[in-house]
């Protein structure tokens, strides 16, 4: 194997890792906005490194121009923190309550 295709699987691994990171963190987080911050990072750095490591291959190894995927990267990363930034917002305007090992409640006696 060249080492293209050695930066392809690490870079799909890692990808793969980061995204199963998010989901797991959107599943056991206790309340909304930590449940949201999991995925909005991690997810997202996880697809960044699969559709980079989708870049490198067609591109390198296959000898293939595709610009496709640094549109979806693009708009991976333009519409993901604006996603989280509203969702956030509606959360605060309808006053969603954080659990207590979140909110700092349970330091006010230290």
């Amino acid at each position: 194997m060249s080492w293209l295709e050695w930066l392809v699987a690490l870079l799909a691994v890692a990808g793969s890792l980061f995204v199963l990171l998010g989901s797991f963190a959107l599943v056991k987080l206790p309340d909304f906005y930590t449940r949201l911050h999991g995925p909005t990072k991690a997810t997202t750095l996880g697809l960044g490194a699969l559709v980079l490591a989708s870049m490198v291959y067609f591109n390198f190894v296959k000898a293939e121009l595709s610009l496709q995927q640094l549109l979806i990267a693009l708009f991976l990363f333009i519409t993901a923190p604006i996603t989280a930034h509203m969702l956030i917002k509606a959360a605060l305007h309808l006053k969603l309550k954080t659990s207590a090992s979140t909110s700092g409640k349970q330091n006010a006696d230290l």
